[in-house]
């Protein structure tokens, strides 16, 4: 067995496949990692080691263990989630009780081969990004003791960057997800509200509450987040992408990314998290993007209206029986703010929804601009006697960039952005509509491996991105033909150039008007191949574009020269007889251009 076992996926996944290590080895070397320092503040119950030891080696019996697609990688678990055969306390223990079963979340990674390691510390009741409201103590940054670890989900963050755990869940209503990711040098994940089922969590704000997911890398990330979104009927706030909701095109290139103009931008007087982010910004250029400046204040309107509006009073819904009867035995600050509650009215509700609305539209204006939204995750770190000292301000310092999100319905993925001189950590965000986190995650791996090595494989989506069907086009589709507007227009990007396989005759069907290329297949052939334009569309755009097809072509399949099989146009055979092949042009456009040239 390896001397030092790495926790990320695509490294477990080795170690199984090569027999140099077990389930079992692995779990086995993470109860070693924590015996050898205190439980607190990072822990507040761990899983029995022979327990945890057991299951592994169901795993290891099980004939289709290996193939689950988290087979035997440990996990953390933020203790406001429900885990069965551990007490969920949300950092409160008058609060504690024994659930009878593991949240719906929680079962799913089981059941695709994780094993739970244990409950980790976090901000009581889910309030605060600081990590310091707990009784069990406060987590610092990985990098260094004197700084916080962020929060709420502060112990989840430490154990995956402290190597406990192969991943964690948290939960992220205001960027408890996302600010420990940045303090501790992780991917956060923060997906579409109800894409994750929150049964079996405790709520903070339920109509806001996600699950989050924090990781070594994005592809883990993406592994844990296929394996943990489903519909729950159970949960009233569980959700499902319709046709259209995913599709982002723009992950095959030329995309528009936003960012606020330098006057809207704060780093709380941070230089080198302000001269990181530029970095950042050009980092993203680099990668094709296309910068642009949007008004950054409508989504500060919104996250206003999370920090000082009427949204707390969710909180004092969610524990409303246990604070009135337990204030005391809670942490004052979380106390403090949760009581807060009882000044908002019913109308004040009513107001701050149509606000909201408001808002709501003018961001969708500056959506139309934009493909995803580039921020920094935090302005700046702060230390924890800096906290002890304002803890209020800096508290809501640290959701400058993250508060306005689930309000406005948003997906996020925090990612590392670079280190400070001092050795600290700087993470920014990439956020996008509801349901773009599969499109978010594809780039912001693009984007953490252009600066550092990454362990595991590129989580690459281009050539087909998320919610869109790959479509080859020959003749007036092509780019600069007539045609092209008809993908364009419904948000179709360009995939790629290439040629069809050899087993494919072009004839040009004269006695169509416009003129037009007909494709057919015959498997004996060998010639040249024909070439292609490959394009990503919508989904949801599919079926009018088809419609839109007029005989003698329809749309088939095609082979192309990588042995690939995308949808194409393809011509019916009688359209044929008579017509002029035109195989030994290679293309559409060169037959057009010799054409011409004989005119």
């Amino acid at each position: 067995m390896p001397r030092e076992i790495k926790l990320d996926l695509g490294s477990l996944r080795e170690l199984y496949r090569s027999g140099a290590a077990s389930p079992a080895d692995v779990i086995a070397t993470v109860y070693d990692r924590l015996s050898a320092e205190p439980l607190a503040p990072v822990w507040i119950s761990v899983v029995p080691r022979e327990k945890a030891l057991a299951r592994a080696r169901r795993l290891e019996r099980d004939p289709v263990g290996p193939v689950r697609p988290l087979y035997g990688v440990p996990f953390a678990i933020k203790d406001n989630i429900d885990v069965a055969g551990l007490p969920t306390t949300a950092a409160c223990p008058a609060y504690a009780y024994q659930p009878g079963h593991s949240a719906t979340v929680v079962q799913s990674l089981v059941d695709a081969g994780a094993i739970p390691v244990g409950k980790t510390n976090m901000d009581q009741f889910a309030a605060g990004l600081a990590g310091t409201r707990s009784p069990h103590g406060a987590c610092s940054s990985v990098f260094d003791a004197r700084y916080i670890s962020g929060g709420s989900s502060s112990g989840s963050a430490v154990a995956v960057a402290s190597g406990l755990a192969s991943f964690a869940l948290g939960t992220d209503a205001a960027g408890s997800g996302r600010v420990p990711a940045a303090f501790n040098g992780l991917v956060g994940l923060k997906p579409t509200r109800g894409l994750i089922s929150a049964r079996g969590v405790v709520p903070a704000c339920r109509t806001l509450d996600c699950v989050s997911i924090l990781s070594l890398t994005c592809h883990d990330a993406h592994t844990v987040w296929s394996a943990a979104r489903g519909f729950d009927a159970e949960d009233a706030f569980s959700r499902v992408p319709r046709a259209g909701d995913e599709a982002a095109p723009w992950v095959a290139g030329g995309f528009c990314f936003g960012v606020p103009p330098s006057g809207q931008l704060e780093f709380f007087g941070d230089d080198a998290a302000a001269a990181l982010f530029t970095e950042a910004v050009e980092r993203m250029e680099g990668l094709g993007g296309r910068k642009i400046e949007i008004d950054f204040s409508i989504f500060r309107a919104a996250a206003d209206l999370f920090c000082a509006g009427p949204w707390v009073a969710e909180r004092y819904a969610a524990i409303r029986q246990f604070i009135d009867s337990h204030a005391d035995q809670m942490n004052p600050a979380v106390r403090g703010m949760i009581e807060g509650a009882r000044r908002y009215s019913a109308v004040d509700a009513f107001a701050a929804e149509y606000k909201l609305r408001d808002l709501w539209r003018a961001a969708e204006a500056e959506w139309e601009r934009m493909d995803v939204l580039l921020l920094p995750t935090t302005g700046t770190i702060y230390t924890h006697e800096a906290v002890a000292n304002a803890p209020v301000q800096l508290d809501a310092d640290l959701g400058y960039y993250t508060s306005f999100v689930n309000l406005l319905d948003l997906a996020a993925v925090a990612v590392p952005a670079g280190v400070r001189a001092n050795g600290l950590p700087f993470g920014v965000s990439l956020i996008g509509p509801a349901f773009s986190e599969e499109a978010l995650l594809s780039l912001a791996d693009g984007f953490h491996r252009a600066q550092t090595p990454v362990p595991g494989d590129a989580l690459d989506l281009s050539a087909c991105p998320p919610g869109c069907i790959a479509v080859a086009v020959l003749g007036g589709h092509l780019s600069g033909q007539p045609l092209n507007h008809e993908l364009t227009g419904r948000r179709a990007q360009l995939i790629k150039t290439c040629r069809t396989a050899p087993g494919y005759h072009l004839y040009a069907l004269d006695s169509a008007m416009p003129p037009k290329p007909g494709l057919v297949r015959d498997p004996l052939f060998r010639g040249p191949g024909i070439d292609v334009e490959v394009w990503a569309m919508p989904e949801h755009q599919f079926g009018s574009f088809v419609a839109g097809v007029s005989a003698p072509l329809g749309i088939g399949n095609a082979v192309l020269d990588d042995g690939s099989t995308v949808k194409s146009f393809i011509c019916e055979p009688y359209a044929v007889a008579g017509a002029t092949e035109i195989t030994r042009f290679g293309g559409w456009k060169q037959y057009l251009s010799q054409a011409l040239a004989a005119r």
